[in-house]
């Protein structure tokens, strides 16, 4: 072997010790910094688990969710009363007194309407008032009920309460029903961050059928 054969034998090895060196610092290097975004994430988790709302959101929504299904199966009950559906047509008729006139067809159209099938209306909202409180008190079909739940407040709001209105000197709030659809809405968002439900029968029922989170879950 030559001399100069050897020279180039001797850069080879160099060659390769430094890079297996450059390797081995790259791979702690990259090591540490895996370790330190553990570390910070175990610390924002840390820091998280401090707040009592976050802690606790499982059955917190869950709380939520059944006493507002409580609150909805008391109105559904209450539209049995006797006499209701009696007065229904009266209700939806000065649900338009003083609306602004642009507006008073919405309310004649509502007021006809119901005066001719006051029993139905009234029934088919009772109905569907204890459905979904059963639905929200089981925890059944949370995203349908949730959504469902949001249209049927608009409607509730829109007709027999009038928008909340008329607005003027008197008014004192904007009626319930668009209150009860922001409950509901929040309930959507929560559930969207937070994920599954334990609390529920819909939790049962997607640990056998995978598919059940399509009528259940958000995301």
């Amino acid at each position: 072997m030559t001399s100069h054969d050897a020279k180039s034998d001797l850069s080879v090895r160099q060659a390769k010790i430094t890079i297996e060196s450059l390797l081995f610092f790259g791979r702690g290097s990259a090591s540490r910094a895996d370790r330190n975004a553990e570390d910070s994430e175990r610390l924002l988790v840390g820091k998280e688990s401090r707040n009592w709302v976050v802690r606790n959101v499982s059955w917190l929504k869950s709380f939520i969710r059944i006493f507002l299904g409580i609150v909805w199966l008391i109105d559904g009950y209450l539209k049995f009363s006797p006499g209701l559906v009696d007065s229904f047509p009266d209700l939806v008729s000065r649900a338009g007194d003083g609306q602004p006139t642009w507006l008073q067809p919405w309310f004649n159209f509502w007021s006809s309407v119901t005066a001719s099938n006051a029993a139905l209306f009234v029934y088919t909202t009772g109905v569907l008032e204890v459905a979904l409180g059963v639905a929200l008190v089981l925890g059944f079909m949370r995203k349908i009920a949730y959504l469902g739940g949001i249209i049927f407040s608009l409607f509730i709001w829109a007709i027999p309460e009038g928008f909340g209105g008329p607005y003027g000197p008197g008014s004192t709030d904007i009626g319930t029903g668009i209150i009860y659809s922001f409950v509901f809405l929040s309930l959507v968002i929560i559930n969207t961050i937070s994920g599954p439900s334990k609390y529920s029968l819909d939790f049962l029922i997607e640990r056998k059928y995978r598919f059940w989170k399509r009528f259940a879950e958000f995301g």
